[in-house]
């Protein structure tokens, strides 16, 4: 019977290169914490618990993960990537192999976990070493004359001999509970940062006899971690291109993969075609056939099949259905659902509100927490007055009632099918059903009336 496998998320780093506030690992990449990212390829791993060490903010980083299920070790003062692990270690199980993953290193893949975890599998002690052009700053990897690793050296600590070596660690490690265990208690900080390294543990194991085996990532991404505002701007870029690349190969027409934002779950049906500067949030679904145009935002919604969106528009919790029209300039609300065949044109917002099948706002209205029925026009410079300072109010539309323009309906009011209502109209009562309905003033002509015009200076 396998190990269980317990995971240890070291995320209580400062982060001082990042100049702010906030702690390192709760700073953003495609809309999501560092550390979300890394607790997802965790998850995927199926661990028998997850262990993240905190410190620096740690209180923050505590809240925004109220509900991950992970158990927290605090480390009160950073003394080392080795002081780290072993503030979690003593509620791991002995009979665990133990997985080290790090908080500000999002991009990591399941896969390769994957595959370290299986060259620890017969009580190996396994890592992630990649060979690097220029490796300056990390740790590097020193083989004995048979090739098998014998130590690794920190690169403030190494010689010139050592430092010529290209072979680097990730950090990455798996290893048996129960002698790293033993392993960390025999740490020393004897060196350049007077640290605990955790690396150290390398050379106890070999003088153990304990084997060493290794593997590499299959892009050197994954092992990218965030230590500047510099660095979270690369590894946004990397992994924005490696969403572009998943939907490109789905089929997706993306005008410019370098132009584009998905921050969440992206799926798309067949022939879909997306502009420049399209920005996707938490989780969107796009029919086959839709068309989204430059600079929109989209967030947490569904696209009907054949739908045009227009540019410029911001979409959010909607539900549009099939062969729409939306926008330019168009805002939808959370709460707002449109039937197939319904267009909302320049500069409309809508906002928790029904629009049925057919129906049309074209230009410059607003409607919210309102019921529309199908095939009616609403004019431009229409609005539903739906709050009275104190209350939301609804309006009800009736099917194919023409509203005519700078209407103002003031809820809560229904107009029944079939009604029309006069431009320039404010309605607070009941429009019947197939009537014309307004409330007009009127028009009155002044003869010889003259404008007022201003006194010649002298």
């Amino acid at each position: 019977m396998s190990a269980p496998l317990e995971i240890v998320i070291l995320a209580a780093g400062q982060g001082k290169r990042m100049y702010s506030d906030m702690p390192k690992v709760l700073h953003h990449l495609a809309g999501r914490p560092l550390l979300a990212h890394v607790l997802e390829s965790a998850r995927t791993l199926k661990p028998a618990a997850v262990h993240v060490v905190y410190g620096h903010g740690g209180e923050r980083v505590r809240k925004a993960f109220a509900q991950a299920g992970v158990n927290w070790a605090r480390q009160a003062e950073q003394k080392g990537t080795g002081h780290a692990v072993a503030q979690a270690t003593p509620a791991v199980s002995d009979q665990a192999t133990v997985l080290v993953l790090y908080g500000d290193v999002p991009l990591i893949r399941s896969q390769t976990l994957q595959e370290l975890l299986q060259a620890a599998g017969s009580g190996s002690l396994a890592l992630l070493t990649a060979k690097l052009e220029q490796p300056a700053g990390y740790g590097r990897i020193i083989r004995d004359k048979a090739g098998q690793v014998a130590r690794i050296v920190e690169s403030k600590d190494a010689t010139l001999e050592e430092a010529a070596v290209r072979e680097v660690n990730t950090g990455f490690v798996a290893a048996p509970a129960d002698k790293l265990k033993k392993w960390l208690a025999g740490l020393r900080n004897h060196n350049a940062q007077g640290e605990y390294y955790l690396t150290d543990i390398i050379a106890m194991a070999v003088a153990e006899g304990v084997p060493i085996a290794t593997r590499s990532p299959r892009d050197i991404s994954e092992i990218l971690g965030v230590n500047s505002k510099q660095e979270l701007a690369q590894v946004e870029r990397i992994y924005q291109k490696q969403q572009a690349e998943k939907l490109m190969q789905q089929g997706v027409t993306l005008c410019d993969p370098a132009r584009l934002d998905v921050r969440g779950e992206l799926s798309c049906g067949r022939d879909v075609v997306i502009d420049v500067n399209v920005i996707f949030e938490g989780k969107v679904v796009l029919g086959d056939r839709v068309q989204v145009g430059p600079n929109n935002v989209l967030r947490d919604s569904t696209v009907g099949s054949d739908t045009i969106i227009h540019p410029n528009c911001v979409i959010e919790q909607a539900d549009i259905g099939v062969d729409c029209r939306i926008g330019p300039f168009a805002r939808l609300r959370p709460e707002t659902k449109l039937a197939a065949h319904v267009h909302v044109g320049n500069f409309v917002e809508v906002k928790k509100s029904d629009v049925g099948e057919g129906s049309k706002m074209n230009h410059l209205s607003y409607i919210g927490d309102t019921s529309i029925g199908s095939g009616v026009n609403i004019g431009a410079g229409t609005i539903t007055c739906n709050y009275d300072g104190a209350n939301k109010h609804r309006t009800v539309i009736g099917d194919h009632v023409f509203v005519g323009s700078n209407t103002a309906l003031v809820a809560p009011v229904t107009v029944g099918a079939g009604a029309t209502i006069g431009a320039g109209s404010v309605i607070t009562k009941e429009a019947p059903a197939g009537e014309l309905t307004l409330t007009r003033a009127p028009q009155l002509t002044k003869p010889g009336w003259k404008r007022p015009v201003k006194k010649a200076k002298k």
